[in-house]
Order: C-alpha cells, then sequence, then structure tokens
C-alpha cells in the first residue's frame, strides 16, 4: 500500500501528539504550527538526509575496514586452488589463483590486480605475477590486433614475439609493456605493429617512433574535462595519471610535453575528417543565410607572456578561427596609413580604455596582450584576432569586414558610440569599406547603462528598432568560458595558445549546436511571459497616469528628439566646464567598476584599479560640492544618485513641457520593452527556421556525400584516401546522418510544442514523413 505524503505526514502529527503529556484543551488553545512537510520543504529533506547518513556512518566504517581484509579464498574461475589475486576489473569473479591469473592477464594486461599474499591487497604492476606465494616478473604484451596470417605457410608456424618496450598510457595511468612481433619460424617472415595497427585498436603515438603510445580514451578524457574545467593545465592532468600509476603499483612518469603536441596532432587529424565531412564550426544555423547581429569585443585576459616563446613552430589550426598575425597588421597598417589619423582617445562623458583609435604596441613583458572575439546572438564563437595595441578601432573594423558576407543587420560593441563615427572616417578614405555602414550601429545594452543617457537613447540596442532582446553582450558569456583557459594559455608557446583557444572554441560552438533548439524555445517562451507582464505594466501606467496611447507615443518621441538634440548649455562658463567635467568623472568611475574583472586577472591590477576609483569618487565628491554653490537648488546633484545611473543630469533636461524627463523616459522605456519583446518572437520564430532548413540542408549534403562513396574520389583533397579509408569515411558519414535524424526529430518535436497553435508553423508543417523515411535509408552495401 502506498501512502500520499500528506497522509504520511498526518500520521506522524497524530503519533506526536498521542504521546504528548498534553491534554486536548491545552492543544487546542496552543495551537502550535504544523511543520513543515519533508515532501515540500527543501531543508527539511536535507536534514533528514544527513541524518540518515550519520546513522549510517558506523556501519560504513565497519564495511570500508573489512573489505580490506584479506581472508583465505577459493579461486572463483577454477573453484579449487586458493586464491592469490584480486583482481578490480574481473568483478563479480575478482578472487583468483595463482595459475588462472596468469591465464586470464596473459590477455587483459591491462587490469588492476592486487596480490594477497603479504595478508594486505598489495597492488601488482602487468609484468608481476604470483608464483609459489612470491612475486614474479614476465614479460606482459600490449594488447594490439595482429594479423592471422603474415605469409603463405601455415598458422602453426606463427610465434610471437616481444619486441621495444614501450609506455602505455591509459587513463588509469602508465603501463610498461613489450610491443608483440609476429615471426614464422618456417620462411622467416616477420611482423611487427605499425602506426595503422595502433591506431586501428584505438592507440594514439606521442611520437612518430611510437615508444610512448597514448589510448585515445585519454585524449578524449583530457579535451571533456577542458570543456569542464578550462583552467586545468596538462600538466595537471598527467599528475592525476601518475597518481594513478602509482596507485595501482605500476612506476614511470609521462612526459607533458609529448602529450600536448601528440594530443594537438590527435585533434588535427579529427580536424580533417570532419572537413572531408563538410563539417562547419563556426556557422551558427540559426544564423543562416541572414545574422541578425554580431557583437565583438575584446579579452585583455588572453596575453601571453614573451618568456613562453620557447619554439617558433607554425599552430597547427593557424587561421581556422583566430586570424593570421600577418593579415591582421597589413590590415591595421592600411587603416593608419590611408586615414592619417592620429587622435587620442574616444570620449563619450569620459575617457574610455576601449574607445582608443591609435595606440602603440606594448613593450611590457607581454607578447599577445588579448584576444577579440565576435560572437553571433546565440553564442557561437564566429572568429577571433590577437590584439597588439590595445582594444583599438582597427582590430574590430577588421572583423566587420571579414564578416561582412553575412548579411549582419547590426554590429555590436561596447563603445558604438565612438567607433562608428570612426568607420565613417576610415570608409571617406578607404571607399572599399562603403559596405560596412549598411550594418547599423548597436550599443551593447548593459554597457550603454555606464554610458551618457542621450547616448544611451541615440545608440543602445534596447531602442533600436529590430533588434528584438538582443543584448550585444553575447561575447561576455564566451568571455566567461575563454578567460578561464587563459591560466594556462599565458604560458604556452604562440602556437600551443592559437591552437588550444582554437579547439575549445570548437568544442564550445558544438555544445551551442547540441542545444540550439532547446535554447530557441526557451527564449520564445520567455518572451512570450515577459511581452504579458510588459503589456499588463503599461495598462496600470495608463491608468495610474491617465493617459492615452497617443499622448504615450508623444513622449516616446520628445525622449528621441531630446538625445538627438544639441547638448544644452548652462548660464556659467564655470559651470558649464564643471558640468563636463562632472560627465567626464561618472562616466570613468562606472566604466572602471564595469571592467574590474574583465581587465584583470589577478588582485594586484584590480587593486590598482579601486585605487584609481577612490582618487575619482574624492575629485568628483569635490566638483559636486563646487557646482551645486554656483547653481539653483532646483539643479543640485546627488552623489550616490549620478553614480547610480537612474537619471538625467538637470543641465541636459527640457524645459518645454509639464512632465518631466523622468516620468517621460519611465514610459519609453516600457514601451520600447513592449516593442522588443514583440519584435523578439518573430525573430526567434524565423530562426526556428533557419535552424530546421539548416539540418535539413545538412542531411541532404551527408546523403549525397554518402552516395558517392567509396565509388568516387573525394574532390578537392590535398591527398589520397586508400579504399579503407574511403568506406571509413563513409561509415563515419552514416554515423553522422544517423546523428542528424536524432536532432531533427527532437527539434521538430520542441518547436511544435512550442510553437503549435499560436503560430502559423509553415516550416514544420511542410516537413512531412518522407523527410525522416528518406533519411532512414542506409544504402550500406
Amino acid at each position: 500500500m502506498v501512502f500520499a505524503p500528506e497522509t504520511v505526514e498526518c500520521f506522524l502529527q497524530d503519533l506526536q501528539l498521542s504521546l504528548s503529556d498534553a491534554s486536548g484543551d491545552e492543544l487546542e488553545t496552543s495551537a502550535p504550527t504544523a511543520p513543515p512537510m519533508a515532501s515540500l520543504d527543501w531543508g527539511t529533506r536535507k536534514s533528514l538526509f544527513l541524518e540518515r547518513w550519520k546513522t549510517e556512518r558506523p556501519r560504513l566504517i565497519n564495511s570500508t575496514a573489512a573489505q580490506e581484509n584479506v581472508a583465505n579464498r577459493i579461486c572463483q574461475q577454477c573453484g579449487s586452488n586458493p586464491a592469490a589475486v584480486r583482481c578490480r576489473d574481473c568483478r563479480p569473479r575478482p578472487f583468483l589463483c595463482a595459475e588462472c591469473d596468469v591465464s586470464m592477464h596473459t590477455r587483459h594486461v591491462l587490469h588492476n590486480r592486487d596480490a594477497m599474499t603479504a595478508g594486505f591487497f598489495q597492488p601488482l604492476p602487468p609484468t608481476t605475477f604470483v608464483a609459489d606465494k612470491a612475486l614474479s616478473h614476465c614479460v606482459r604484451l600490449m594488447p594490439v590486433e595482429m594479423p592471422e596470417k603474415i605469409c603463405g605457410c601455415s598458422t602453426v608456424s606463427l610465434r610471437v614475439n616481444p619486441g621495444k618496450v614501450v609506455a602505455v598510457v591509459t587513463i588509469n595511468g602508465r603501463h610498461d609493456l613489450s610491443m608483440p612481433e609476429l615471426s614464422c619460424h618456417t620462411c622467416d617472415a616477420t611482423w611487427a605493429a605499425g602506426l595503422d595497427d595502433l591506431i586501428q585498436s584505438g592507440y594514439w603515438p606521442a611520437t612518430l617512433h611510437f615508444s610512448t603510445i597514448y589510448e585515445t580514451d585519454v585524449c578524449y578524457s583530457f579535451e571533456e574535462m577542458k570543456m569542464a574545467a578550462p583552467g586545468l593545465s596538462c600538466q595537471a592532468f598527467l599528475r592525476m595519471l601518475d597518481q594513478r600509476t602509482f596507485r595501482f603499483g605500476r612506476s614511470g612518469k609521462i612526459s607533458a610535453g609529448n602529450f600536448q603536441q601528440s594530443f594537438f596532432e590527435w585533434e588535427a587529424v579529427r580536424f580533417e575528417v570532419e572537413n572531408i565531412c563538410k563539417e562547419e564550426s563556426f556557422i551558427c544555423p540559426a544564423c543562416t543565410p541572414d545574422m541578425l547581429a554580431v557583437s565583438v569585443d575584446g579579452n585583455r585576459k588572453h596575453y601571453r607572456f614573451k618568456h613562453a616563446a620557447r619554439s617558433e613552430e607554425k599552430a597547427t589550426f593557424e587561421g581556422v578561427f583566430i586570424a593570421k598575425d600577418e593579415e591582421v597588421t597589413r590590415f591595421v597598417d592600411y587603416i593608419h596609413r590611408t586615414t592619417k589619423h592620429v587622435s587620442g582617445r574616444g570620449v563619450c562623458g569620459g575617457e574610455w580604455s576601449a574607445a582608443r583609435e591609435t595606440s602603440q604596441r606594448s613593450t611590457s613583458k607581454v607578447d599577445e596582450e588579448g584576444l577579440e572575439l565576435a560572437v553571433c546572438r546565440h553564442g557561437v564563437l564566429l572568429c577571433a584576432l590577437n590584439m597588439y595595441r590595445g582594444e583599438i578601432f582597427a582590430y574590430p573594423l577588421y572583423l566587420q569586414e571579414k564578416l561582412a558576407s553575412r548579411n549582419i543587420t547590426f554590429f555590436c560593441m561596447d563603445v558604438t558610440c565612438k567607433c562608428w563615427p570612426y568607420l565613417k572616417k576610415v570608409t571617406k578614405s578607404c571607399p572599399e569599406l562603403q559596405h560596412l555602414l549598411q550594418m547599423r550601429p548597436f550599443l551593447s545594452v548593459f554597457h550603454a547603462k555606464a554610458h551618457d543617457f542621450k547616448c544611451e537613447v541615440k545608440w543602445s540596442g534596447a531602442y533600436q528598432e529590430g533588434a528584438g532582446l538582443t543584448l550585444g553582450e553575447e561575447v561576455e558569456q564566451c568571455n566567461a568560458f575563454l578567460s578561464r583557459i587563459a591560466v594556462t594559455t599565458k604560458h604556452m608557446t604562440k602556437a600551443g595558445r592559437t591552437d588550444m583557444l582554437t579547439l575549445m572554441a570548437m568544442r564550445w560552438n558544438q555544445q551551442k549546436f547540441r542545444n540550439l533548439a532547446t535554447s530557441l524555445c526557451h527564449r520564445y517562451q520567455k518572451t512570450t511571459k515577459v511581452l504579458q507582464n510588459q503589456l499588463q505594466n503599461l495598462e496600470t501606467m495608463k491608468v495610474q497616469m491617465a493617459v492615452t496611447e497617443s499622448k504615450l507615443e508623444d513622449w516616446v518621441n520628445d525622449v528621441k528628439e531630446w538625445a538627438e538634440a544639441a547638448k544644452t548649455t548652462t548660464t556659467s562658463n564655470d559651470a558649464d566646464a564643471l558640468a563636463s567635467r562632472i560627465e567626464v568623472l561618472v562616466a570613468s568611475i562606472k566604466r572602471r567598476s564595469q571592467r574590474l574583472y574583465k581587465d584583470t586577472d589577478g588582485s594586484k591590477g584590480r587593486a590598482r584599479i579601486r585605487r584609481k576609483i577612490r582618487t575619482e569618487k574624492g575629485i568628483l565628491t569635490s566638483v559636486v560640492e563646487t557646482y551645486n554653490r554656483m547653481v539653483v537648488s532646483t539643479e543640485t546633484l546627488c552623489l550616490e544618485t549620478i553614480l547610480s545611473g537612474e537619471t538625467a543630469w538637470p543641465w541636459q533636461q527640457p524645459h518645454s513641457d509639464s512632465v518631466d524627463l523622468k516620468t517621460k523616459r519611465k514610459a519609453f522605456e516600457i514601451i520600447m520593452a513592449i516593442r522588443r519583446l514583440q519584435e523578439e518572437k518573430k525573430i526567434v520564430v524565423t530562426e526556428m527556421d533557419h535552424h530546421w532548413k539548416a539540418l535539413k540542408a545538412r542531411a541532404d549534403s551527408l546523403k549525397e556525400l554518402s552516395c558517392l562513396l567509396p565509388s568516387e574520389p573525394i574532390q578537392n583533397l590535398p591527398w589520397s584516401l586508400s579504399d579503407e579509408g574511403l568506406k571509413g569515411v563513409q561509415s563515419i558519414v552514416f554515423r553522422k546522418r544517423q546523428n542528424i535524424r536524432e536532432m531533427k526529430t527532437h527539434t521538430r518535436a520542441c518547436y511544435l510544442q512550442v510553437l503549435s497553435g499560436a503560430e502559423n508553423i509553415n516550416f514544420l508543417q511542410s516537413a512531412s514523413s518522407e523527410d525522416f523515411d528518406s533519411d532512414s535509408d542506409s544504402e550500406i552495401d
């Protein structure tokens, strides 16, 4: 019989009442509050959970100690001899006698075993076995696939001999084993495992001489751990493997340098195989063929020390994600040479470190000073470049030019208000860049809060028609991931840094692609819910202020006209100068506070910025006091208010209307929010359409490729594939087709669940069952 949680709680309460000494009258008068139910209260459940652990702890301690008892056991394989070895990987029958241990683990050499002869469980390396209750040394062969025949002689004449000793690295650490060699004693033919045999068996060589060999599971594990913990270094990962080596009774270290280079080569080969299958790692399916917005920003944490340049090898992934330095330098030099522009800092109410038009290359101890990134509105990394001169305007201009072919509507930056006038000046000297002005400038929504309010109204994406809920801050999400990798890449070589960042960017994008359907559905649902709330807020405001829709529209136009109007001046030249000084200081303080953790990766750097903030606040306090003494009481300033960013400057207030700017701004923001939300719903549906069509196009492309293989060679390859290689590619394509079918099924179900009824889902209704049936034909010969 199963009781509901409420019934169980009632039983417990009745039992407590019946055992209580208090009378019924006392209970009625006291009316105690019912204790929280475990089925509904997280704190109660947590307390019960911890109490159960505490109760069971004595038994757990006893069981943990008892498992170390080396009792007299019988071999669980033969059932007759006393057990001498326990194998951790042969469960459910882990106890073996000496003879069964040799028989079993001559084949399964990578199992972790413990000897039982010394009165405790003693870890054994694979080359040690038990003989007459003593430990003896032997030779164990590396498990690798071997041919059935190497000559025309009978297989009886084949002998397996131990070859050179190699270090085999698995997720359980290092094993010192011998390579197997075959020989025919009749014709003296020999065979030794080569690179092809190792790869076929699931291994990857550390060098081409393969004195050290990695199981590919080690490479997969390192990649997955880097994605889960980006700050994990290669050395830390290998130290973990070294500890596992020691724990299981083996010895030897794993070379970090060899592993990292071998890992990058393994990734490079996988990347080329993906290229054969026509995979695109840096194109967002929801932003194809038209991209609504691209967000560009710099990450100053991705610097690299000059002393880390120990070698000059070329990066394996050069130019794949991070642009080649020589191409960027050529573009920047051309822009500076053509425009002959030598101004200092751009100013938007203050001096902005990210708004420099020109800057000299740093002479400090770092080489690359950071990374400039371009990201779509779904957080998919598109491209990047290395910064050598700080965040100069020419860097985002290069990325803008590189991405111009993707039909981008909005170009988002945190200093668009200064970058866009710079672009207009550049296009006068460089007419070939005129097409970049077809994009619309977009000031990142959250960064705009640290700008002047007029600047925010004019440039912020929250007030841009057609932008939807695009924030322009998507690059910050990517930076939150990539910045953790910078802990290790700043000590890498130039090539190693490029390869690691490119690899992590590709894996990041793969996660985004897998979760894209779910992400778009959540965005649509959230937009619908917030839109309803904002519409209610608008109706409430109409009632409270007793205004009509047309009046609110007039207020919106008033705010826009006020933002476009030239700055008004105060009656006193001294007050005007103080007002400008106050704007500069407030913007600088906000900017430094906003970028406190973005521009620095250490406590010393943050302490230096905090000192500057305190100094500027002291100056601001003095300037505000002086200004307040010079103006009328209605235009005085409060330090806390102006730093909060919730009001406009008194000298910017319009005086032609009885309604103050604060009231108009409130109406303006609600109406703008509603318009953006309504746009967002349409934008998300369009992106769902793009995503669905991209999946269908990908499925068709894979189907076409599978039909060509393996009868026809693949075009535009710098090398030729053997028949076996072509058949292998065909199998990979079949697996990818299966993955695409599953993704299409999941995507279609998600979109139909969210959009059915409320929207006209033409792009999904047109997807008949034939789209899936035609895809399911394997066509495998």
